[in-house]
């Protein structure tokens, strides 16, 4: 066995990093799914809906260009640290909001802010994991998005309506500061290369990570409709609990990721991902012609396999091709990607939804992933495999 092999995974700072991602997303995952209701209630309709999560991670994907490089310049714990407390700012600036169309510009901010604490955050972490076991690692980090998807969307209905919006913001408000004193603790890894002198110039984007990762665009279209749309679809078929795609979905990866990621560092990672990528298209296609709650368990049991492994398959792979001064640009390449898929399918769906209907966003959603399959192979093998 060599010695990669042998190096901790489980280490101290790398479950202080498990606290922050938890941290963050309990937050995050209060405020996302809740804030559908919240401008309906402020006279907003389905496509305002879509935007305000369309708009937030649109504005995530841009400036995430840019926020991956700043994390490799001026620190990736400084830049947490900063992120956090203006998210924590901004979120007491959603409770006090009273027209959904501010609401809307405010998830542009969020979104700035968002993507350059989630480049520096996953920087951070893949500096200190052992090179080796970096799908495991970054798997077994990301399960605690997905422990706080499980958690989060039922807090957050559940202080919505019991104490309304501003308890939910308040709530978010303070788990925000939470992920800032959590970052305050945290030493700073310095990456093994300088970063270029100048700031601005071709350096500043990791193009072929870029184009790579316009595979994540590809399937994370439908995750963005998913997000946007899950509970008003189970509202619209009368399904109880609304949450109950998104809850059996984190549920799913929770119990399945901790078997394929690991898979993925011993057998390959392009052998992992791209079978993942396979179950995202069944379970979107299964969640078009779903109607009742046992047929939405089993696309959200199907969707949640595939995609919780896909993620950290694909970085793991990718991040071997990355010097270690540049990772924060190259996740904020990933990050780009990721939200821009996102950000256009709940845009998107939000318009099919109110022309054609739930089941037409959803088959589109399950075609657009097909295609990312033969995208992934042909864009890997000019870009990364001949290196």
């Amino acid at each position: 066995m060599n010695r990669p092999n042998r190096e901790p995974l489980f280490t101290a700072r790398f479950f202080v990093m498990c606290g922050f991602n938890f941290t963050f997303f309990l937050a995050v995952l209060q405020l996302v799914p809740t804030a559908p209701y919240r401008i309906l209630e402020l006279g907003g309709s389905e496509v305002a809906v879509g935007m305000f999560l369309g708009l937030l991670t649109y504005a995530s994907a841009i400036s995430a260009l840019i926020t991956g490089s700043l994390a490799d310049r001026f620190g990736r714990r400084r830049m947490m640290i900063a992120c956090s407390l203006g998210l924590s700012a901004l979120a007491a600036t959603y409770a006090v909001t009273r027209d959904h169309r501010l609401l809307l510009v405010l998830a542009v901010v969020h979104g700035c802010f968002q993507s350059c604490l989630l480049s520096s955050s996953s920087a951070y972490l893949t500096d200190f994991i052992p090179a080796a076991r970096r799908a495991a690692g970054i798997g077994y980090w990301d399960l605690t998005t997905m422990l706080a998807l499980a958690i989060a969307p039922s807090l957050g209905f559940w202080l919505y309506h019991r104490g309304g919006w501003m308890w939910l913001c308040a709530s978010v408000s303070v788990l925000f500061l939470v992920t800032a004193t959590i970052a305050f603790q945290l030493v700073e890894v310095a990456a093994r290369e300088p970063a270029p002198s100048a700031f601005f110039g071709r350096h500043l984007i990791e193009w072929r990570v870029l184009a790579l990762s316009m595979t994540l665009f590809l399937y994370s279209f439908g995750y963005g409709g998913i997000t946007s749309f899950a509970a008003l679809y189970a509202d619209a078929n009368h399904v109880v609990p609304k949450e109950i795609f998104l809850t059996t979905f984190g549920i799913v990866v929770l119990c399945t990721r901790p078997l394929l990621v690991p898979l993925a560092d011993r057998i390959g990672h392009r052998r992992v991902f791209l079978p993942c990528v396979v179950m995202i298209v069944v379970g979107l296609s299964l969640l078009a012609a779903s109607v009742s709650k046992i047929s939405i368990v089993v696309a959200a049991a199907v969707f949640g396999t595939g995609f919780g492994a896909a993620y950290p398959a694909f970085v793991a792979y990718v991040m071997r091709h990355v010097d270690a001064a540049r990772r924060g640009a190259a996740f904020g390449s990933i990050h780009a990607a990721f939200d821009t898929g996102m950000g256009s399918g709940s845009i998107a769906s939000g318009w099919i939804v109110h022309r054609f209907g739930f089941e037409a966003a959803f088959a589109v959603a399950a075609a657009l992933a097909a295609v990312a399959i033969p995208f992934f192979l042909f864009m890997d093998r000019r870009l990364l495999a001949r290196s």
